[in-house]
């Protein structure tokens, strides 16, 4: 399964979820894999049975490993619990059960066709890895990721204001990779006024990525017309509240299934007050102002058990920086059990 997750990696992020399956022989030893390579491109499924086949390799008695369930659902490909019934695989293992009302229905299928189906294995992982997608389906609002760039004593900025660059270019580059994945980006007029911040989504070199996010400028104040962030890059909307709740809604609306909050002290502290992010993204640096902006502002917590508990999913060394990403540790994601 972990391989399978490798795979589905490689898919792109988008409408459509990221899929990888691994075709084992009957003696467990690999046969073939695939991934689903993006919309109205054959499902892993396929693509591994073909890959089988192409290398002359025998599906019969096989056992699939997918990342999601298999979909039971023709559109603009057949359905791959159909596809490996008619290959005689005999057994199928998924993480993820498939939400989407018109694709479901999969494993049940497999089971009246007589192959032993066996779901949940690594669904926590197969979970992280689908989360935008599956956000989707939750009527609720958007998944949340909120993005802080401090130093090592917790500051986004020095006593003199200054805030460019606490972090160094690689931790830079990966943000504008979340930024290019994400539906929109999300930041205070305070934001706007202070930094003058375009946020666009940029590759290595500079240059303008393929795929833009939103930008949100939540806040009663006018965005100037001077502002970067009515220069190029994606569509802009202002959204004259200080509510997350009412921003999620109005994203939800546009059919946002993530989006980035990049804001200040301010609107992150609001955003995680209201109990709405989903993963933090904390890029810290090595080092330290001593006085200077706060990361975070007042979260209404007077006590130590009042405190709000995260946990470390992952850590990435990004010279010099180091990026950890969290999820809160008791349960607020949108995401179902």
């Amino acid at each position: 399964m972990g391989r399978a997750f490798e795979l589905a990696r490689r898919g792109p992020q988008g409408s459509n979820p990221q899929v990888g399956a691994v075709l084992l022989a009957p003696d467990g030893q690999p046969l073939a894999e695939g991934w689903h390579q993006g919309a109205g491109t054959a499902h892993a499924e396929v693509v591994a049975l073909a890959a089988a086949q192409a290398d002359g390799r025998n599906a019969l008695g096989a056992t699939a490993v997918v990342s999601l369930e298999p979909c039971n659902h023709t559109g603009r490909t057949g359905p791959c619990s159909q596809a490996l019934v008619k290959a005689g695989v005999r057994r199928v293992v998924y993480a993820v059960a498939d939400p989407n009302p018109s694709a479901a229905g999969g494993a049940e299928q497999l089971r009246q066709a007589g192959i032993e189906v066996v779901g949940d294995v690594l669904a926590a992982q197969g979970r992280q890895l689908l989360q935008a997608w599956l956000a989707g389906f939750q009527p609720v609002r958007p998944y949340v990721i909120l993005k802080i760039a401090q130093s090592l004593d917790a500051r986004v900025a020095a006593a003199d204001g200054t805030s460019r660059w606490i972090t160094g270019a690689a931790a830079r580059v990966h943000a504008h990779g979340i930024r290019a994945e994400v539906d929109a980006i999300v930041v205070g007029i305070g934001t706007v006024l202070a930094d003058n911040p375009a946020l666009t989504a940029r590759t290595a070199d500079g240059a303008l990525a393929a795929r833009q996010p939103e930008r949100i400028v939540v806040g009663r104040r006018e965005v100037p017309a001077s502002a970067a962030v009515r220069g190029t890059g994606g569509a802009l909307m202002r959204l004259p509240t200080h509510d997350p709740a009412e921003v999620l809604d109005r994203l939800a609306a546009r059919g946002h299934r993530q989006v980035l909050v990049e804001g200040g002290p301010t609107l992150a502290s609001a955003f995680l007050q209201a109990g709405v992010v989903d993963e933090l993204h904390c890029y810290l640096a090595p080092l330290l102002l001593g006085a200077g902006t706060s990361a975070v502002s007042n979260l209404g917590i007077a006590t130590l058990a009042q405190a709000q508990r995260w946990q470390i999913s992952s850590t990435h060394l990004l010279d010099p920086d180091l990026l950890l990403i969290a999820n809160p540790l008791k349960e607020k994601s949108c995401l179902p059990e």
